[in-house]
Order: C-alpha cells, then sequence, then structure tokens
C-alpha cells in the first residue's frame, strides 16, 4: 500500500482501502468525496442574488445540499456491488449483475454519473473523485 491509500476496517472485519490510484477489483475502494460541483454552485449562485434573487437562491440551496450530500454520504465499491452509506448505515446496494449499462456524462468536466438497471435508471451528481469512479466502474461493470 503506497502514501495515497488508506486501509480501513470496518465492524464486519473487511478491509477497506481509500485510494486515488487505480484499485484492484477484488478489493473494497470508497471513494474520496468531491466538492467541486457544489462550490461551483454556490460561487456561480453569487451574481445571480444581485440579477434574479428567487434564482440566486434556488443555486445556493442546491449548492449547499449537495455540500451536505458529499459531506455525509460514503460510495463503496465491492467485489458485487455498489454500496452507499450514510455514515456507518448502508442506505442503499447496487449489485452489479443487476446493471445494464452506467455513463459518467462530460469527461472534461464531469458533474453527473448516470446507470441503469434491470428495474430502474439513476442519475447521481458527481460528489466524488471523478478518476477514481470511472476507473472503479471500467473494472468492476465494463460498459457493453
Amino acid at each position: 500500500m503506497n502514501r495515497r491509500e488508506r486501509c480501513l476496517v470496518n465492524k464486519a472485519g473487511f478491509k477497506t482501502v481509500t485510494s486515488s490510484f487505480a484499485p484492484n477489483s477484488t478489493s473494497t475502494v470508497e471513494l474520496k468525496p468531491s466538492y467541486n460541483l457544489p462550490i461551483v454552485l454556490v460561487i456561480a449562485a453569487i451574481p445571480l442574488l444581485l440579477v434574479q434573487p428567487w434564482v440566486g437562491s434556488v443555486f445556493t440551496l442546491f449548492g449547499l445540499f449537495l455540500m451536505f450530500q458529499a459531506l455525509t454520504l460514503r460510495l463503496q465499491f465491492t467485489v458485487t456491488d455498489l454500496d452507499i452509506y450514510r455514515g456507518e448505515k448502508l442506505i442503499r446496494r447496487f449489485p452489479y449483475q443487476e446493471w445494464q449499462n452506467w455513463r459518467i456524462f462530460w469527461n472534461g468536466v464531469p458533474i453527473l454519473f448516470y446507470f441503469k438497471e434491470i428495474k430502474s435508471i439513476h442519475f447521481l451528481p458527481i460528489l466524488f473523485d471523478p478518476n477514481t469512479l470511472k476507473t472503479c466502474l471500467e473494472q468492476r461493470c465494463p460498459r457493453i
């Protein structure tokens, strides 16, 4: 394990590796949060507040909401699924075997992550390290 990786052992005894490097597909990878999108929304809201207070207020509230989500949510790529945690509580599990497709929109400035399961589709704002997200997706759930 190099200096940029952090190893954690959760209550169940599983090893979690948090990294900004390409992980292997047999370890559990927890993505680092990225505050880029919320910060851009809040900064963009400042001039909007002067011109259109209602629109600026909406941008500000949405940016602050996304900031809170980035602070509290954790995405973990396990061997078999994508898990979403709030603190220590698992709030959603997405097994890869049910995934049909995925895409990260606007590669130069990634802001939206889309994936389709057998029964539903999901759009998530990019609140996590986009490079590690893409690497994990390519390793664990190659696109069709």
